[in-house]
């Protein structure tokens, strides 16, 4: 097929398709009723619908249907090219058109042809429009076409299986063929089907440790089915446990060092690095393996290889000392990732006389690398200084060089924070450090930086041999900075005039010069403390200025509440209010919008956890935990209702931890269960604090088992996917007592669905009207921080329904949402808080066009990462 392309368009590369019309198209789509088929007019039209699918276009049902149904005609044609973009075309329509099963017979017929190279495709189209109750008529089909001669049928046949298995229902009595499959002699065959095997079977763990077994004695001919089993068997180590030396399963692990292919050859390196609680010693042939790679003539395997050895550093220094003079061949690679890595690899292996070498090195390419491996040296270097505490004069100097360049904020805040790492830890590097950000902060474009600088100035300042000297850059703040530094500035000068006496009447100046500020934060500040310090009294100072007594105002809320409801005529004493997380410069420095438009005739509404957190306080290992219960989420289904085994979910959101409440019941009648827990395994950043299992877990009850969990420091990582395995003892019992059969049982496991961590379950709703709303959103222009970007919203057919999803995606509570039916614009108003108190505002706009809905969403907080965060969590 040739399409005519004007000689403009082709100066231009221009798309052919980019100004199509969704009406136009279905129109031409009449066509495919001409008889007979015209192959050559019908094969541009079809393509043109998967282009326009293809590119978020919606489709209403008639539509998809009336399409669907034009598009069956077209199997009267006999063109190949054509047939193909029929199947195309059926996989894209299946979930949109009714009655689509009415091509059942065309596609299997195509199926069990004679044509090859109709077969795969249709197998593919055939499974995307199966269902549960299909799914015995196509049975016989899909075993003969798992064990085909033609591999590519093979293969479609296995994936498509495992499709069916996560949609359509269970496929093992499929498990038979898929294992005639592992010995075909195509590489893909093998892979696919080792993977379909193990789907079927990764909920019983004898059956996976059967099949790894039978599987690590064969020679797998295809590298990619090696790479899985490696995977399996990593996995059924870390399930086992203890130690690996005497384990069949790490033996196989560490032969494939010696497979012929390199992937493979990587794949066990990596997974044998990767292995919890391994010694130096298992670890060792992965190191030299890896050692070989640094020398190798592909830039692919060189990156693979320092990135994995930077990773061992880590966790085993001395293991890659042995490799330090090919990382050191490495620091002049073309390739200035793998450099990078090579030098933060040697950083932490390295010598403390090789440290001033390798900074020069550094030095000389540090400006071509991205941001990305930018902090990967600067993560290096706090770990150096750590380690080698008297090279902090050099390294700090070299950090404050990075500062000056050029640089995004996330590249700037590593760099910032491992400065105040090393003066929290070096009492010797506080007068360098902190001179090297008095020199940034002159410079310096991000408001969230200028003021946690600002906070150790007032935090540190004071402490200094010469604390006058720091005096003049926090002032500078006052008279050159925004609204929300100045607001900064002013609490450190207010802590060193609490805390130098001699200083004290500069101070007062300074502050009164403060109180005539165009902004209202600025000068109450500067009111408050001017105050404070005049008086002069020590016990002033220190209670309202040094050490402030800090209180979380969702938990001040419910103490104040409780006490007028309970003991309205007795002083209320503010110590009994749980104390607030540590409060961030950033958080601290900004106003509290919401708190000001609030304050007359709105308050935050609070969700009904008071039952929880009794409850959870009649758990005594879940005492101590900082702070007051945030939010509690809905229970969510980790099982079928059906299954053995029925658990359900529920997030407890605390100030800095996560809580999962997991509800078990035993549906099988001669099993008692005991010790009963769930093994969670956390994503990066995340730290398990403690397990709490159910001791015995009877027929027919249910019972609670819980895991504690730290949120991350990095908020982007809080919103993840925990993987999630039931584990426990089983003893065999006399279903009509119960009483079990013997005192002795047997461990086992029962997988669950993931446990999905949301941004909703960090966040809290807050009432207000639609007047309060606006205040807060023009106050909070100038203090808060803002992220903002636009989406497009897949399958939404109206606005009404986009703003019910965007709305219960975020679970909180609109303002005025009023009649949102037959408008082709809304305003959404949604404020909130963030889990520690951090107050927040989004604005979302939602239009409706011919592309479906597309939304302008823009977060303010006070926090810029919680800004983000929640702008990054709705994309």
């Amino acid at each position: 097929m040739v399409t005519k392309r004007d000689k403009k368009e082709e100066e231009d590369g221009g798309n052919p398709f980019q100004n199509l019309d969704k009406t136009s198209v279905l129109q031409d789509a009449r066509t495919f009723n001409d008889t007979p088929v015209n192959p050559r007019k019908c094969t541009p039209i079809l393509t043109k619908i998967l282009f326009l699918l293809n590119q978020g276009e919606q489709l209403g049902t008639t539509e998809a249907t009336e399409t669907f149904f034009a598009m069956t005609k077209l199997f009267q044609s006999k063109n190949a090219v054509l047939r193909r973009m029929v199947y195309l075309g059926i996989k894209e329509l299946s979930t949109l058109a009714e009655d689509v099963i009415i091509v059942t017979s065309s596609l299997t017929k195509d199926m069990t042809g004679r044509e090859d190279l109709y077969r795969a495709a249709a197998i593919r189209a055939l499974c995307s429009i199966t269902d549960a109750s299909m799914l015995h008529t196509i049975e016989r089909y899909m075993k003969q076409a798992i064990v085909d001669k033609n591999a590519s049928v093979a293969s479609a046949a296995l994936v498509s299986s495992l499709h069916l298995s996560k949609t359509a229902g269970d496929v093992k009595r499929w498990v038979n063929e898929a294992q005639e499959a592992i010995n075909s002699d195509s590489i893909m065959v093998q892979y696919h089907a080792l993977g379909l095997l193990y789907h079927i079977r990764k909920t019983d763990r004898l059956a996976v440790t059967k099949l790894v077994a039978k599987l690590t004695r064969m020679s797998l001919k295809s590298p990619f089915a090696v790479c899985m089993l490696i995977r399996i068997a990593c996995k059924q180590l870390e399930r086992e446990g203890g130690d690996y030396a005497d384990s069949a399963l790490f033996d196989f692990v560490e032969s494939c060092l010696r497979h012929k292919s390199e992937t493979v050859i990587y794949e066990a390196a990596a997974a044998m690095v990767n292995l919890r609680n391994t010694t130096a010693r298992q670890v060792s042939p992965a190191v030299s393996v890896l050692q070989l790679f640094c020398s190798s003539s592909k830039p692919a395997l060189r990156f693979a290889a320092v990135r994995t050895l930077n990773k061992v550093a880590m966790t085993h220094p001395p293991v890659v000392t042995s490799c330090n003079l090919d990382l050191e061949n490495l620091i002049t690679d073309s390739n200035r990732s793998i450099a990078t890595l090579a030098i933060t690899t040697l950083l932490k292996t390295g010598a403390e006389s090789a440290v001033d070498r390798l900074m020069k090195q550094i030095a000389s390419f540090v400006s071509e690398i991205s941001d990305e491996f930018k902090i990967v040296v600067v993560q290096a270097i706090r770990a150096l200084c750590r380690k080698f505490p008297r090279k902090h004069g050099t390294l700090m100097t070299f950090l404050s060089a990075m500062l000056r360049d050029e640089g995004g904020l996330e590249y700037k805040a590593s760099i910032a924070d491992t400065i105040i790492t090393i003066i929290e830890d070096n009492p010797d590097a506080k007068e360098i450090g902190l001179a090297h950000l008095c020199e940034f902060i002159e410079d310096c474009e991000h408001t969230s930086l200028a003021v946690r600088i600002l906070h150790l100035l007032g935090k540190e300042g004071p402490k200094t041999v010469q604390p006058s000297r720091y005096i003049r850059f926090i002032y500078n703040r006052v008279i050159l900075e925004n609204a929300v530094v100045r607001a900064a500035a002013v609490s450190a000068l207010a802590q060193f005039g609490a805390q130098c006496p001699d200083l004290l009447a500069n101070i007062l100046v300074l502050l009164a010069r403060c109180q005539m500020d165009t902004d209202d934060e600025v000068r109450d500040r500067a009111t408050y403390y001017y105050c404070i310090l005049s008086l002069q009294e020590k016990v002033l100072i220190k209670n309202y200025i040094i050490e402030p007594l800090q209180v979380c105002p969702v938990s001040l809320e419910k103490a104040l509440v409780q006490h007028l409801a309970e003991k309205q005529y007795e002083a209320f004493d503010l110590t009994s209010v749980p104390f607030a997380p540590i409060v961030t410069p950033i958080e601290e420095s900004q106003g509290n919008t919401i708190a000001e438009a609030t304050s007359t005739t709105g308050r935050p509404v609070l969700k009904a956890v008071n039952n929880h957190a009794e409850r959870l306080s009649l758990v005594p290992q879940l005492a101590g935990l900082p702070g007051p219960l945030f939010h509690a989420s809905e229970p969510v289904e980790l099982t079928e209702s059906e299954t053995e085994y029925v658990v359900n979910c529920i997030k407890f959101t605390f100030p800095h931890h996560l809580v999962l409440q997991f509800d078990i019941k035993n549906t099988l009648s001669d099993q008692l269960l005991e010790n009963v827990r769930v093994q969670i395994e956390p994503s990066e950043g995340w730290r398990i604090v403690k397990e709490v299992p159910c001791p015995r877990l009877p027929y027919s009850e249910t019972h609670s088992a819980y895991v504690i969990l730290q949120y991350p420091e990095v908020l982007q990582l809080t919103v993840t996917n925990f993987g999630a395995t039931l584990r426990f003892i089983v003893k065999d019992c006399d279903p009509a007592t119960g009483i079990p059969d013997s005192d002795e049982g047997y461990d086992d496991d029962y997988m669950l669905e993931d446990v999905e961590v949301s941004i909703s379950d960090q966040m809290e709703k807050v009432n207000m009207d639609k007047d309060m709303f606006e205040r807060a959103w023009e106050s909070s222009e100038s203090s808060y921080s803002e992220s903002e970007d636009i989406y497009n919203l897949p399958g939404m057919s109206s606005l009404d329904q986009a703003v019910t999803k965007v709305v219960k995606f975020l679970g909180l509570e609109p303002v005025s949402l009023g009649k949102v039916q037959e408008r082709t614009s809304f305003t959404l108003s949604l404020p909130g808080i963030f889990r520690g108190g951090t107050e927040f505002l989004i604005r979302a706009k939602l239009a409706m066009g011919a592309n479906g809905v597309s939304m302008q969403f823009t977060a303010r907080s006070s926090s810029p990462e919680v800004a983000e965060l929640i702008c990054a969590a709705v994309g």
